[in-house]
């Protein structure tokens, strides 16, 4: 049994995706070739804003963002602690301090109470400039996105929206990539929307960012390539991978819904048993993990794993638990809610090609 079975997927489009590729040997443009451009179109059109642009990662991403907003040394950014280190990785990378925020108990995301009050203590001590939130759609469950713009615009802060694991996550039918300033996701295999390799995008209904975005992933070029009127970064999606994300692009929607089915099918069957995910009212989520939680995390993994059933801990190391981190002097009091969480989350498998008899097999292994 595969955690995420990337086969499966690749053996219902193998047909369409072996075409994609052999379009783009036929005509030999590996780099920005016209499927990146058909991409980004696409892309924009799905999530509902005006500007899609890829880029080589989802990290890339987020670093775009940095750079298009400005952020810099002095600035504060805040962020949950109980996510991947990328989204807090970026922030340092830039020069700014990243200002952890404690989870909501229920969806995991960043806590909107609490991150108000992480803004207000930074005011007060007048080190930092406060300068943006960046929101991470956690497990494909977006953010409360309604509570942390007012937040956002309660202290005029920059919105920044984590979708490298929210893809095709709602909020009363507005799409994950499409909330706040400007948003990122991530294609990296393993996600809702994966390729064969790294790559990303960053979204945003704001045309001076998207001008911004466009030539600083192309080394700060102007009008022409070779006068670069800003210091950029080399961070262009290359154009198999964007030929096998339109092939996978196509499908999504219904293996969304696969992914809802299959989480609904493990609600069912271990809501007596664990702590399962909460959706709220009027949310969709992609399901990018299946994450359940057990004060005996170990003991229930290690009894999965006897029955052949893969699981996978995301994340088992908060933000301010990194060695990276040590010097902002976090300790696990300061966030109590996520600390507790890393010691007990673990996810299930979860893709959009589960057969019944797997999921069956799955939740009759559980205590």
């Amino acid at each position: 049994m595969q955690f995420i079975d990337l086969a499966a997927q690749y053996k219902h489009l193998k047909t369409r995706i072996d075409d994609r590729i052999q379009t783009v040997l036929n005509h030999g443009k590996y780099i920005m070739g016209p499927e990146v451009a058909e991409l980004e179109s696409q892309l924009a059109d799905y999530v509902g804003v005006k500007h899609a642009v890829t880029c080589a990662n989802g990290t890339d991403a987020l670093q775009l963002c940095m750079m298009v907003l400005d952020i810099k040394e002095g600035d504060a950014v805040f962020c949950p602690t109980f996510t991947f280190f990328a989204s807090a990785e970026v922030i340092a990378f830039a020069n700014a301090t990243p200002v952890f925020v404690d989870s909501d108990e229920k969806t995991f995301n960043i806590c909107p109470e609490d991150l108000e009050k992480r803004i207000v203590s930074v005011i007060e001590e007048g080190k930092l400039t406060p300068k943006a939130i960046m929101a991470v759609d956690l497990f494909g469950l977006p953010a409360n996105y309604p509570e942390i713009q007012k937040i956002a615009d309660k202290y005029g802060l920059k919105l920044i929206e984590d979708a490298a694991q929210g893809f095709g996550g709602e909020i009363n039918g507005q799409r994950a990539g499409s909330f706040g300033d400007i948003a990122t996701t991530s294609f990296f295999p393993a996600k809702p929307l994966g390729c064969y390799g790294d790559g990303g995008a960053v979204f945003t209904n704001n045309d001076e960012y998207a001008a911004l975005l466009k030539s600083f992933r192309v080394h700060g070029k102007g009008s022409d390539k070779y006068d670069n009127v800003r210091i950029g970064m080399n961070s262009r999606l290359d154009t198999i991978q964007a030929a096998i994300l339109l092939e996978k692009l196509a499908v999504f929607p219904e293996e969304l819904v696969n992914r809802n089915k299959a989480a609904s099918f493990y609600d069912a069957k271990l809501r007596d048993k664990y702590v399962t995910p909460k959706v709220p009212e009027g949310y969709l989520s992609s399901w990018a993990q299946y994450t359940l939680l057990d004060d005996e995390r170990d003991a229930v993994m290690a009894e999965y794993k006897a029955k052949g059933v893969p699981t996978m801990v995301y994340y088992g190391t908060c933000m301010h638990q990194q060695t990276a981190f040590s010097e902002l002097n976090y300790t696990d009091s300061d966030f109590p809610v996520a600390s507790r969480l890393a010691n007990q989350v673990f996810s299930l498998p979860m893709h959009p090609y589960m057969a019944e008899v797997s999921l069956e097999a799955i939740c009759s292994t559980s205590k």
